[in-house]
Protein backbone atom coordinates (compact mmCIF):
# COMPACT_ATOMS: atom_id res chain seq x y z
CA UNK A 1 0.00 0.00 0.00
CA UNK A 2 1.38 3.20 -0.55
CA UNK A 3 -0.38 6.45 -0.87
CA UNK A 4 -0.90 8.46 -4.41
CA UNK A 5 -1.62 12.16 -5.55
CA UNK A 6 -5.04 10.69 -7.54
CA UNK A 7 -5.69 14.54 -8.34
CA UNK A 8 -4.18 17.98 -8.20
CA UNK A 9 -7.00 21.02 -8.48
CA UNK A 10 -5.67 24.45 -8.78
CA UNK A 11 -7.61 28.08 -8.71
CA UNK A 12 -5.90 31.70 -9.29
CA UNK A 13 -7.81 34.84 -9.02
CA UNK A 14 -9.27 36.11 -12.38
CA UNK A 15 -6.96 39.92 -12.25
CA UNK A 16 -4.16 39.00 -14.32
CA UNK A 17 -0.90 41.04 -14.23
CA UNK A 18 1.42 41.80 -17.57
CA UNK A 19 4.87 41.74 -16.41
CA UNK A 20 5.55 44.62 -18.23
CA UNK A 21 2.93 46.80 -16.80
CA UNK A 22 3.46 45.86 -13.18
CA UNK A 23 7.00 46.45 -13.97
CA UNK A 24 6.03 50.06 -14.92
CA UNK A 25 3.90 50.88 -12.08
CA UNK A 26 6.37 50.11 -10.17
CA UNK A 27 9.38 51.82 -11.77
CA UNK A 28 7.16 55.23 -11.54
CA UNK A 29 6.60 55.50 -7.99
CA UNK A 30 7.74 58.72 -6.76
CA UNK A 31 10.77 58.93 -4.77
CA UNK A 32 13.04 56.27 -6.29
CA UNK A 33 16.51 56.93 -5.69
CA UNK A 34 18.99 56.08 -8.81
CA UNK A 35 19.65 52.86 -7.44
CA UNK A 36 16.22 51.52 -7.23
CA UNK A 37 15.58 52.89 -10.65
CA UNK A 38 18.01 50.48 -12.30
CA UNK A 39 16.82 47.48 -9.95
CA UNK A 40 13.22 47.57 -10.37
CA UNK A 41 13.17 47.25 -14.12
CA UNK A 42 16.19 45.10 -14.12
CA UNK A 43 14.47 42.95 -11.66
CA UNK A 44 10.96 42.63 -13.26
CA UNK A 45 12.87 42.08 -16.89
CA UNK A 46 15.20 39.49 -15.78
CA UNK A 47 12.43 37.41 -14.19
CA UNK A 48 11.00 35.22 -16.84
CA UNK A 49 7.69 35.87 -15.51
CA UNK A 50 5.33 36.72 -18.32
CA UNK A 51 2.03 37.77 -15.82
CA UNK A 52 0.69 36.67 -12.51
CA UNK A 53 -2.10 36.57 -10.83
CA UNK A 54 -3.55 38.79 -7.66
CA UNK A 55 -6.48 38.82 -5.79
CA UNK A 56 -6.07 42.83 -6.04
CA UNK A 57 -7.36 44.46 -8.85
CA UNK A 58 -5.78 47.95 -8.31
CA UNK A 59 -2.14 46.44 -8.85
CA UNK A 60 -3.29 46.36 -12.79
CA UNK A 61 -3.29 49.93 -14.22
CA UNK A 62 -6.11 49.89 -16.08
CA UNK A 63 -8.80 48.99 -13.08
CA UNK A 64 -9.60 51.85 -10.25
CA UNK A 65 -7.51 52.44 -7.44
CA UNK A 66 -8.26 50.78 -4.04
CA UNK A 67 -6.69 49.96 -0.79
CA UNK A 68 -2.87 49.44 -2.48
CA UNK A 69 -3.23 52.02 -5.53
CA UNK A 70 -4.94 55.39 -5.43
CA UNK A 71 -6.27 57.68 -8.09
CA UNK A 72 -3.15 59.12 -8.95
CA UNK A 73 -1.11 55.62 -9.53
CA UNK A 74 0.60 56.08 -6.40
CA UNK A 75 1.31 52.66 -4.45
CA UNK A 76 0.18 53.29 -0.57
CA UNK A 77 1.10 51.23 2.39
CA UNK A 78 -1.30 49.49 4.08
CA UNK A 79 -0.84 48.12 7.77
CA UNK A 80 -0.67 44.75 8.69
CA UNK A 81 -4.02 44.53 9.58
CA UNK A 82 -5.93 45.74 6.26
CA UNK A 83 -3.81 43.57 4.94
CA UNK A 84 -4.91 40.64 7.21
CA UNK A 85 -8.36 41.70 6.36
CA UNK A 86 -7.63 41.05 2.58
CA UNK A 87 -6.14 37.60 3.48
CA UNK A 88 -9.58 36.78 5.55
CA UNK A 89 -12.04 38.00 2.92
CA UNK A 90 -10.41 36.99 -0.17
CA UNK A 91 -7.96 33.02 0.78
CA UNK A 92 -11.48 31.19 1.22
CA UNK A 93 -12.64 31.34 -2.12
CA UNK A 94 -9.44 30.32 -3.52
CA UNK A 95 -9.02 27.50 -1.24
CA UNK A 96 -12.24 25.82 -1.76
CA UNK A 97 -12.43 26.46 -5.56
CA UNK A 98 -9.00 24.18 -5.50
CA UNK A 99 -10.45 21.69 -3.16
CA UNK A 100 -13.51 21.66 -5.24
CA UNK A 101 -12.07 21.41 -8.32
CA UNK A 102 -9.45 18.94 -6.97
CA UNK A 103 -12.26 16.39 -5.93
CA UNK A 104 -13.89 16.44 -9.20
CA UNK A 105 -10.61 15.05 -10.98
CA UNK A 106 -10.38 12.16 -8.37
CA UNK A 107 -14.04 12.16 -8.67
CA UNK A 108 -14.13 11.62 -5.12
CA UNK A 109 -17.08 12.77 -2.80
CA UNK A 110 -16.62 15.60 -0.71
CA UNK A 111 -18.59 13.24 2.36
CA UNK A 112 -16.30 10.65 1.89
CA UNK A 113 -13.23 13.20 2.99
CA UNK A 114 -11.69 12.26 6.15
CA UNK A 115 -8.62 14.31 7.05
CA UNK A 116 -7.97 18.43 5.16
CA UNK A 117 -5.09 19.61 5.62
CA UNK A 118 -4.70 23.51 4.67
CA UNK A 119 -1.23 25.32 3.84
CA UNK A 120 -0.33 29.07 4.19
CA UNK A 121 2.26 31.67 5.30
CA UNK A 122 0.60 34.98 3.89
CA UNK A 123 -2.54 35.30 6.34
CA UNK A 124 -4.06 34.44 9.31
CA UNK A 125 -7.73 33.71 10.47
CA UNK A 126 -9.64 31.46 12.38
CA UNK A 127 -12.48 30.87 11.97
CA UNK A 128 -10.46 29.77 8.79
CA UNK A 129 -10.15 28.35 5.79
CA UNK A 130 -10.32 24.65 6.36
CA UNK A 131 -13.97 25.52 7.95
CA UNK A 132 -14.77 26.97 4.54
CA UNK A 133 -13.84 23.81 3.31
CA UNK A 134 -16.13 21.76 5.19
CA UNK A 135 -19.26 23.83 5.09
CA UNK A 136 -19.07 25.01 1.30
CA UNK A 137 -18.19 21.56 -0.23
CA UNK A 138 -19.71 19.83 2.37
CA UNK A 139 -17.61 17.75 4.28
CA UNK A 140 -18.56 15.91 6.85
CA UNK A 141 -18.61 17.57 10.58
CA UNK A 142 -16.19 15.44 12.17
CA UNK A 143 -13.44 15.68 9.26
CA UNK A 144 -9.99 15.78 11.01
CA UNK A 145 -8.36 19.37 10.31
CA UNK A 146 -4.41 20.15 10.75
CA UNK A 147 -2.78 23.63 9.45
CA UNK A 148 0.47 24.21 8.22
CA UNK A 149 1.30 27.89 8.76
CA UNK A 150 4.11 30.21 8.00
CA UNK A 151 6.51 27.28 6.92
CA UNK A 152 6.99 29.35 3.22
CA UNK A 153 7.54 28.08 -0.42
CA UNK A 154 8.35 24.79 1.15
CA UNK A 155 4.87 24.01 3.03
CA UNK A 156 3.53 21.55 0.31
CA UNK A 157 5.95 18.58 1.33
CA UNK A 158 5.18 18.48 5.03
CA UNK A 159 1.47 18.90 4.23
CA UNK A 160 2.34 16.26 1.76
CA UNK A 161 4.09 13.71 4.64
CA UNK A 162 1.16 14.46 6.88
CA UNK A 163 -1.36 12.79 4.43
CA UNK A 164 1.10 10.23 3.62
CA UNK A 165 1.35 9.71 7.42
CA UNK A 166 -2.60 9.78 7.22
CA UNK A 167 -3.15 7.27 4.82
CA UNK A 168 0.07 5.06 6.31
CA UNK A 169 -2.20 5.14 9.38
CA UNK A 170 -5.22 4.30 8.09
CA UNK A 171 -5.78 3.13 4.24
CA UNK A 172 -9.05 4.23 4.22
CA UNK A 173 -8.22 7.66 4.62
CA UNK A 174 -8.71 10.35 2.11
CA UNK A 175 -7.07 13.05 2.42
CA UNK A 176 -7.24 16.74 0.53
CA UNK A 177 -4.63 19.09 1.10
CA UNK A 178 -5.05 22.44 0.06
CA UNK A 179 -2.44 25.21 -0.19
CA UNK A 180 -3.39 28.85 -1.06
CA UNK A 181 -1.00 31.67 -1.24
CA UNK A 182 -2.10 35.76 -1.49
CA UNK A 183 1.24 36.76 -1.65
CA UNK A 184 0.54 40.35 -3.52
CA UNK A 185 -0.95 41.11 -0.51
CA UNK A 186 2.47 41.98 1.32
CA UNK A 187 3.59 44.60 -2.31
CA UNK A 188 4.93 47.00 -1.17
CA UNK A 189 6.97 50.41 -2.94
CA UNK A 190 10.95 49.92 -1.92
CA UNK A 191 14.20 50.49 -2.65
CA UNK A 192 14.72 47.36 -0.81
CA UNK A 193 16.82 44.72 -3.30
CA UNK A 194 14.69 42.31 -1.74
CA UNK A 195 11.50 43.94 -1.61
CA UNK A 196 12.18 44.96 -5.82
CA UNK A 197 12.95 41.14 -6.59
CA UNK A 198 9.47 39.82 -4.10
CA UNK A 199 7.70 42.56 -6.07
CA UNK A 200 8.82 40.89 -9.32
CA UNK A 201 8.22 37.45 -8.80
CA UNK A 202 5.01 36.85 -6.43
CA UNK A 203 1.66 35.83 -7.53
CA UNK A 204 -1.38 34.69 -5.88
CA UNK A 205 -2.90 31.35 -5.97
CA UNK A 206 -4.23 27.92 -4.57
CA UNK A 207 -3.91 24.34 -5.24
CA UNK A 208 -4.92 21.14 -3.57
CA UNK A 209 -4.42 17.35 -3.97
CA UNK A 210 -6.55 14.72 -2.83
CA UNK A 211 -4.48 11.59 -1.54
CA UNK A 212 -5.19 7.88 -0.82
CA UNK A 213 -4.24 4.83 -0.63
CA UNK A 214 -3.11 3.41 -4.02
CA UNK A 215 -4.88 4.01 -7.30
CA UNK A 216 -3.71 5.72 -10.37
CA UNK A 217 -2.07 9.17 -10.30
CA UNK A 218 1.51 10.12 -8.54
CA UNK A 219 2.83 7.67 -5.78
CA UNK A 220 4.42 8.70 -2.95
CA UNK A 221 7.65 7.07 -2.54
CA UNK A 222 9.66 9.25 -0.17
CA UNK A 223 10.75 12.46 1.27
CA UNK A 224 13.73 14.27 2.54
CA UNK A 225 14.72 17.54 4.07
CA UNK A 226 18.16 19.13 4.45
CA UNK A 227 18.22 22.46 6.05
CA UNK A 228 21.43 24.29 5.26
CA UNK A 229 22.24 26.74 8.46
CA UNK A 230 24.60 28.90 6.59
CA UNK A 231 21.48 30.20 4.89
CA UNK A 232 19.48 31.63 7.83
CA UNK A 233 20.15 34.90 7.34
CA UNK A 234 19.27 34.90 3.38
CA UNK A 235 16.17 33.61 3.19
CA UNK A 236 13.17 34.68 6.08
CA UNK A 237 9.55 35.59 6.21
CA UNK A 238 8.70 37.90 9.17
CA UNK A 239 5.88 40.19 9.72
CA UNK A 240 6.24 44.00 9.74
CA UNK A 241 4.03 46.93 10.63
CA UNK A 242 2.80 47.17 6.82
CA UNK A 243 2.60 43.67 5.30
CA UNK A 244 5.06 40.23 6.07
CA UNK A 245 8.58 41.48 5.24
CA UNK A 246 10.58 39.13 2.51
CA UNK A 247 14.60 38.45 3.39
CA UNK A 248 15.51 36.78 -0.63
CA UNK A 249 19.75 37.84 -1.20
CA UNK A 250 21.38 36.81 -3.98
CA UNK A 251 23.23 33.85 -1.99
CA UNK A 252 20.12 31.95 -2.26
CA UNK A 253 20.35 30.51 -5.46
CA UNK A 254 24.49 29.91 -5.08
CA UNK A 255 23.39 28.06 -1.88
CA UNK A 256 21.00 25.69 -3.45
CA UNK A 257 23.58 25.16 -6.48
CA UNK A 258 25.91 24.04 -3.87
CA UNK A 259 23.64 21.45 -2.50
CA UNK A 260 21.30 20.42 -4.52
CA UNK A 261 22.92 17.31 -5.21
CA UNK A 262 23.54 16.68 -1.39
CA UNK A 263 19.91 17.73 -0.90
CA UNK A 264 18.40 14.90 -3.50
CA UNK A 265 21.07 12.59 -2.55
CA UNK A 266 18.88 10.60 -0.04
CA UNK A 267 15.99 9.85 -2.70
CA UNK A 268 18.62 8.65 -5.63
CA UNK A 269 21.28 7.03 -4.16
CA UNK A 270 19.01 3.80 -2.30
CA UNK A 271 17.81 3.22 -6.18
CA UNK A 272 21.71 3.34 -7.47
CA UNK A 273 20.19 6.38 -9.92
CA UNK A 274 21.72 10.00 -10.88
CA UNK A 275 19.83 12.97 -11.86
CA UNK A 276 19.95 11.91 -15.35
CA UNK A 277 17.55 8.74 -14.04
CA UNK A 278 14.61 11.06 -13.50
CA UNK A 279 13.12 12.61 -16.68
CA UNK A 280 10.82 14.75 -14.72
CA UNK A 281 11.94 17.62 -12.22
CA UNK A 282 9.61 19.59 -10.65
CA UNK A 283 11.66 22.32 -8.88
CA UNK A 284 9.98 25.02 -7.03
CA UNK A 285 10.37 27.89 -9.67
CA UNK A 286 11.61 30.42 -7.04
CA UNK A 287 13.17 32.36 -9.35
CA UNK A 288 15.00 32.38 -12.86
CA UNK A 289 18.50 31.95 -11.08
CA UNK A 290 17.12 29.62 -8.98
CA UNK A 291 15.82 27.21 -11.58
CA UNK A 292 19.12 28.14 -13.58
CA UNK A 293 21.60 26.87 -10.59
CA UNK A 294 19.33 23.99 -9.82
CA UNK A 295 19.58 22.55 -13.40
CA UNK A 296 23.71 23.33 -13.43
CA UNK A 297 24.15 21.52 -10.67
CA UNK A 298 22.32 18.56 -11.17
CA UNK A 299 23.54 18.10 -14.74
CA UNK A 300 19.70 18.39 -15.91
CA UNK A 301 18.32 18.83 -19.79
CA UNK A 302 16.15 21.61 -20.40
CA UNK A 303 13.44 19.44 -21.08
CA UNK A 304 13.67 18.10 -17.15
CA UNK A 305 12.52 21.23 -15.78
CA UNK A 306 9.82 22.68 -18.61
CA UNK A 307 7.12 22.78 -16.64
CA UNK A 308 9.54 24.33 -13.78
CA UNK A 309 9.74 26.80 -15.97
CA UNK A 310 6.39 27.37 -17.48
CA UNK A 311 4.74 27.95 -14.12
CA UNK A 312 7.37 30.43 -13.70
CA UNK A 313 6.37 32.49 -17.06
CA UNK A 314 3.03 31.73 -16.29
CA UNK A 315 2.40 32.20 -12.53
CA UNK A 316 5.13 33.64 -11.00
CA UNK A 317 6.27 32.10 -7.49
CA UNK A 318 3.31 31.38 -5.30
CA UNK A 319 5.22 30.40 -2.67
CA UNK A 320 3.83 26.60 -1.50
CA UNK A 321 0.87 25.88 -3.83
CA UNK A 322 3.32 26.18 -6.80
CA UNK A 323 4.85 22.89 -6.66
CA UNK A 324 1.50 21.19 -7.13
CA UNK A 325 1.17 23.99 -9.99
CA UNK A 326 3.95 22.38 -11.79
CA UNK A 327 3.54 18.20 -10.93
CA UNK A 328 0.39 19.49 -12.94
CA UNK A 329 2.02 21.15 -16.00
CA UNK A 330 4.63 18.12 -16.56
CA UNK A 331 1.86 15.71 -16.46
CA UNK A 332 0.62 17.70 -19.33
CA UNK A 333 3.41 15.61 -21.15
CA UNK A 334 1.95 12.68 -20.60
CA UNK A 335 4.41 10.94 -18.76
CA UNK A 336 4.74 6.87 -19.45
CA UNK A 337 3.59 4.80 -16.39
CA UNK A 338 6.50 4.43 -14.11
CA UNK A 339 8.11 7.27 -14.99
CA UNK A 340 9.91 8.68 -12.16
CA UNK A 341 9.66 12.42 -10.72
CA UNK A 342 11.25 14.24 -8.37
CA UNK A 343 9.95 17.11 -6.36
CA UNK A 344 11.66 20.06 -4.52
CA UNK A 345 11.39 23.61 -2.95
CA UNK A 346 13.24 25.63 -0.85
CA UNK A 347 12.37 28.41 1.64
CA UNK A 348 13.55 29.74 5.03
CA UNK A 349 16.23 28.11 7.40
CA UNK A 350 17.24 27.57 4.33
CA UNK A 351 15.63 24.36 3.89
CA UNK A 352 15.45 22.09 0.78
CA UNK A 353 12.55 19.68 0.82
CA UNK A 354 12.49 17.18 -1.59
CA UNK A 355 10.03 14.03 -2.40
CA UNK A 356 10.54 11.13 -5.10
CA UNK A 357 7.32 10.23 -6.93
CA UNK A 358 6.00 7.73 -9.33
CA UNK A 359 3.53 8.15 -12.34
CA UNK A 360 1.14 4.99 -12.00
CA UNK A 361 -1.89 4.35 -14.55
CA UNK A 362 -2.66 7.12 -16.90
CA UNK A 363 -3.46 9.96 -15.15
CA UNK A 364 -3.91 12.41 -17.92
CA UNK A 365 -6.47 10.37 -19.72
CA UNK A 366 -8.59 10.29 -17.15
CA UNK A 367 -8.26 14.25 -16.84
CA UNK A 368 -9.15 14.60 -19.98
CA UNK A 369 -12.68 13.37 -20.00
CA UNK A 370 -13.59 15.67 -17.21
CA UNK A 371 -15.61 18.88 -17.95
CA UNK A 372 -14.08 22.24 -16.89
CA UNK A 373 -15.03 23.90 -13.42
CA UNK A 374 -17.04 26.53 -12.65
CA UNK A 375 -15.07 30.03 -12.17
CA UNK A 376 -14.89 31.01 -8.37
CA UNK A 377 -16.58 34.50 -7.66
CA UNK A 378 -14.65 36.65 -4.59
CA UNK A 379 -16.01 39.92 -3.22
CA UNK A 380 -13.22 41.89 -4.62
CA UNK A 381 -12.01 39.86 -7.02
CA UNK A 382 -12.79 37.01 -9.19
CA UNK A 383 -11.11 33.37 -8.91
CA UNK A 384 -10.86 30.87 -11.39
CA UNK A 385 -9.64 27.42 -12.13
CA UNK A 386 -6.56 28.33 -14.20
CA UNK A 387 -5.09 26.79 -17.55
CA UNK A 388 -1.57 25.55 -17.42
CA UNK A 389 0.01 27.97 -19.95
CA UNK A 390 -2.70 30.95 -20.46
CA UNK A 391 -2.33 33.96 -20.44
CA UNK A 392 -6.06 35.44 -19.59
CA UNK A 393 -8.36 34.34 -16.65
CA UNK A 394 -9.73 31.05 -17.95
CA UNK A 395 -12.42 28.71 -16.53
CA UNK A 396 -10.48 25.49 -19.05
CA UNK A 397 -9.63 22.65 -16.64
CA UNK A 398 -6.09 22.01 -15.26
CA UNK A 399 -4.64 18.86 -15.61
CA UNK A 400 -6.00 16.14 -13.13
CA UNK A 401 -4.30 12.74 -11.57
CA UNK A 402 -5.87 10.05 -11.69
CA UNK A 403 -9.65 8.85 -12.37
Amino acid sequence: MSATIRAIGTAVPRTTLGQASVRDLFAAQPGLGRLASRLVPAAFNASEVEHRHSVLPELDSAAGPGDFRDADGVLTSPSTGTRNDRFRELAPPLFVGAARDALERADVTPATVTHVVTVSCTGFTQPGPDLAIVEELGLPRNVFRQHVGFMGCFAAFPALRIADAFVGADPSAVVLVVCAELCTLHVRNSEDPDQIVANSVFGDGAAAAVVTADGPGLRLDAFTTMVLPEGASEMAWNIGDEGFEMVLSTQVPKLIGVHAAEAVAPLLDPRGWTPDDVPVWAVHPGGRAILDRTQDALHLPDSALTASRAVLRDHGNMSSATVLFVLREALEARPADGTPVVALAFGPGLTVEAASLTVVGSPVAAAAASGAPAAVETAAAAATTSAPTTSAPTTAAPVGVGA
